[in-house]
């Protein structure tokens, strides 16, 4: 492994990561946190999205401030395009996922990043999302990711970095393992 003798400061505080991993070793009970977003329909295919509160560390938690995001379908669907797709949010989020938590990893193991692109695609036939085909899937067959890493860092201790990322991911999880949804009408 390559040592970098020089600081190495890729935006990520490890100390207070271990620091919390620690904590909440010894307090389990803390560890158990509620994710969620509420979205209101707008018009058409048009929905509006929003995150500002979650619960953790045994009581609720917020944000700084509210995020809103904006979902849409193209107008070659007969939308307003007014947004992305949900399926390029499920994209964002997955690329965004490994990316945060690999420049948490290399901070931890001393890797001074430059840059790191993801570039992410995801290939879907629409036939079974249109009613076309039964058959055919609703999601995506695969996703892509392909990234660019700019790094004091070996190609193995690169590939390390991925493999540690995609270990670790929370959305890389969602994505590739089975997860209850209960859809409920108040």
């Amino acid at each position: 492994m390559t040592v970098n003798m020089e600081s190495v400061d890729n935006g990520v505080n490890v100390e207070a990561l271990i620091g919390a991993r620690e904590a909440l070793t010894a307090t389990p009970e803390g560890a158990q946190f509620e994710w969620r977003a509420s979205c209101a329909w707008v018009r058409g295919t048009h929905t509006q999205s929003s995150v500002e509160s979650f619960f953790g560390l045994g009581e609720e938690q917020k944000h700084k401030k509210k995020f809103v995001y904006d979902a849409d379908h193209p107008e070659l669907f007969a939308s307003e395009d007014n947004g992305v797709t949900p399926a390029e949010i499920a994209l964002v989020a997955l690329a965004s996922c490994l990316t945060a938590g690999m420049a948490a990893i290399a901070q931890h193991r001393k890797i001074q990043l430059r840059s790191v692109v993801a570039e992410i695609s995801g290939t879907m036939d629409i036939q079974g999302i249109l009613g076309i085909d039964s058959d055919v899937r609703n999601g995506f067959q695969a996703i892509r990711v392909n990234y660019k890493i700019d790094a004091d860092a070996s190609p193995d201790e690169i590939k390390a970095l991925v493999a540690q990322a995609q270990k670790r991911s929370a959305v890389f999880d969602v994505i590739t393992n089975p997860t209850n949804v209960i859809v409920e009408v108040a």
